[in-house]
């Protein structure tokens, strides 16, 4: 089991180029906010905050990504929430449900794309 993390935040215009643990790093004009992954392997986490990927909410004190982190792609594989300032982790995921997710996600994606299309369009 994983002992429990806090998040302390910074924000600022430029991600620094060292990340330190525990620390959240968010770039309101770049619309990014990256971390070292919680569990400790050292790998940076770029979440870009858009209508189709990360919101993040700061409630004065703490901050809370949403949805879920999942670092597929790592060795670690590590799988978390990050909510007010704590992380919740996961539970760990076949390979196929994170194909299930990812291909959610592209569809998220799309939907959002025709969508945005169809309001630009001038009759």
């Amino acid at each position: 089991m994983r002992k429990p993390l806090r998040f302390g935040h910074e924000f600022g215009e430029h991600i620094p180029e060292r990340l330190e643990d525990g620390v959240l790093y968010i770039s309101i004009p770049y619309a990014t906010a990256m971390h070292l992954c919680a569990c400790g392997c050292g790998r940076e986490v770029v979440t870009p905050l858009t209508p189709t990927d990360w919101e993040m909410i700061f409630d004065g004190e703490t901050v809370s990504l949403s949805p879920s982190i999942g670092n597929w792609s790592f060795k670690c594989q590590s799988h978390y929430w990050i909510r007010r300032g704590r992380v919740r982790w996961g539970g760990r995921m076949s390979r196929q449900e994170i194909e299930q997710a990812r291909a959610r996600d592209r569809r998220r994606k799309e939907r959002y794309a025709k969508l945005r299309d169809a309001d630009t369009k001038v009759e």
